[in-house]
């Protein structure tokens, strides 16, 4: 696997998953004796996660609604989300730094609604 530029984007767990299942499925080996076993466990560790119920159209749906929100999200609090989406308000101030200065109450309501329509396999706490 070849790095073509580090620093062009960063990419979801669920593109994670999907290119070491591609790499898995490939008949050629790349000379890395442990690249089977680092595959393996990434893919077990992914597929245990929120990412195996998602999908490419959903994240995009995602994403799309949550920039319409007044608020101002950072790309890497929006990358945190779709890989852990928030299950409750508490869950949204860990990810969304100084989220309460950010966020009101109807705001923080409003994120925890587009979780529950785009990614409905995770268990929704409005609490």
């Amino acid at each position: 696997m070849e790095i073509v530029n580090p620093c062009f984007s960063v990419i979801s767990n669920y593109e994670v998953m999907e290119s070491l299942k591609t790499l898995k499925d490939t008949k050629k080996k790349y000379g890395l004796r442990n690249l089977a076993t680092i595959t393996y466990e990434s893919l077990q560790y992914l597929e245990d996660s929120q990412c195996k119920h998602q999908s490419r159209e959903a994240i995009l749906a995602f994403l799309a609604e949550v920039r319409q929100l007044t608020c101002k999200l950072t790309t890497t609090e929006c990358l945190m989300m779709v890989n852990d989406p928030p299950m409750s308000a508490l869950h949204i101030q860990l990810l969304i730094e100084d989220s309460e200065e950010r966020l009101s109450e109807e705001q923080v309501s409003e994120l925890l609604q587009i979780v529950a329509r785009h990614f409905p396999n995770s268990p929704t706490d409005n609490s």
